[in-house]
């Protein structure tokens, strides 16, 4: 039985040459290679993200559906989130 399964894809100029690239490089030995590498990067990606949402995001909203009094009011939220972002542009340097 067979493992694999031929497809046919198109991909942007852009993404074609960067398959390319990375087989002529010797980084990889085929372009389906490098497609496996994307495939295998995203399904790690998308776990990484749900493992967030079960591990983070979920209980987060549970803290406050019990305890909604230790909530940040949203006017407090965009004040830091202002002095956050004023702060990192503060800190880089100009653009040249």
């Amino acid at each position: 039985m067979r493992t694999t399964q031929a497809l046919s894809i198109t991909l942007p100029v852009e993404m074609a040459q960067m398959v390319k690239d990375k087989v002529s490089s010797g980084e990889y030995a085929s372009e389906s290679e490098v497609i496996r590498a994307g495939l295998r990067a995203l399904n790690a990606q998308n776990a990484a993200i749900d493992r967030w949402l079960q591990e983070e995001v979920l209980p987060a909203i549970d803290a406050h559906d019990a305890d909604p009094g230790h909530a940040i009011p949203i006017a407090e939220t965009r004040k830091r989130l202002q002095s956050f972002m004023d702060a990192e542009l503060s800190a880089k340097p100009a653009a040249e």
